[in-house]
């Protein structure tokens, strides 16, 4: 296939571009500076350029090819505590591309998250079929999170317009070596606040997955995922935050400390939002259903490692 793909130079689209290129498929990137650019080509990718931002190119890019694999988000806005910003310049993309798309039968593959967009009861083990229905009633514990549930929901409708569309729901602790997301923002600030936090007793969980592994999936899922699939890029189940911020105290030789969710903003900024939130999640359809077996070393396998703390 010619796939076209956003955020090809980031985080996962570092591991997703030679996965598609290995697997013989030609690779389009979108590339907004020279250094994307240069990337793209360095891993075997033709390059596209252009932003979110030029809904033209989007458009006529994903005409031109065989599927779309959308990951690009504004990290930059959302880091900043502006989800909902990041979330609407998402969903403008998202209908970019379904304009382009419908009726086509393309495979269409988009990037959304688990932890804080399913809303659901702490404990429960969230699956691929929770958070599927657009109710309409889109509220979260994370404030803007409600409009990339609500792009994920748009994304699925499209399958009943002609576009073989999935959503891959990534875990917040998407980890590997060369991370820039959540964990390593997350020492940053235990290293500046000379404490590693966490909220009550630390038992609340994340999901995790290594990034390579995420990769494999995106790749299984533009090649075969079902129209209107929901698929849990998800190895291990749920992490409890402690042990992480004990990994985390133990490499940086800062104390391990509970703090009460009120004061979790003291020490994790807009982060801590997030970080005393319960979310565990299983992978089991998605298995099922593509046959995709992380291989990749789990999450405090990954930071025992050492080189989130290099």
């Amino acid at each position: 296939m010619r796939v076209f793909v956003t955020g090809a130079s980031g985080w996962v689209g570092r591991g997703l571009v030679p996965e598609l290129v290995t697997a013989g498929h030609t690779v389009v990137g979108l590339a907004r500076s020279d250094a994307a650019a240069r990337s793209l080509r360095a891993a075997g990718a033709e390059v596209r350029p252009g932003s979110l931002d030029d809904l033209d190119t989007l458009r006529d890019a994903a005409a031109a090819s065989d599927g779309v694999i959308h990951l690009a988000f504004k990290h930059d806005i959302a880091f900043t505590g502006d989800y909902a910003g990041a979330a609407e310049a998402d969903r403008v993309a998202i209908e970019a591309f379904g304009e382009a798309l419908t009726g086509t039968g393309k495979p269409f593959v988009i990037a959304s998250g688990i932890l804080g967009v399913l809303g659901l009861a702490p404990g429960v083990v969230a699956t691929e079929r929770d958070g599927r229905a657009d109710t309409g009633d889109r509220r979260g514990p994370i404030s803007g999170a409600s409009g990339r549930m609500g792009n994920a929901h748009h994304t699925l409708a499209l399958a009943g317009h002609g576009v073989r569309s999935s959503v891959v729901r990534l875990p917040p602790a998407t980890h590997g070596e060369g991370d820039n997301g959540f964990l390593p923002i997350a020492i940053g600030l235990a290293r500046e606040k000379g404490a590693a936090a966490y909220v009550g007793d630390g038992a609340n969980r994340w999901p995790s997955v290594h990034r390579d592994d995420a990769a494999r999936l995106f790749r299984l899922a533009l090649e075969s995922a079902p129209a209107g699939s929901v698929l849990h890029a998800v190895a291990d189940e749920g992490v409890p935050i402690r042990e992480v911020a004990e990994v985390f105290a133990k490499h940086l030789d800062v104390p391990a400390v509970s703090v009460t969710p009120d004061r979790a903003g003291a020490y994790l900024g807009w982060l801590g939002g997030f970080w005393g939130l319960d979310g565990p999640a299983t992978a089991q359809l998605t298995r099922d259903l593509l046959g995709w077996q992380p291989t990749r070393p789990g999450l405090i396998t990954d930071l025992t490692s050492g080189h989130y703390f290099a």
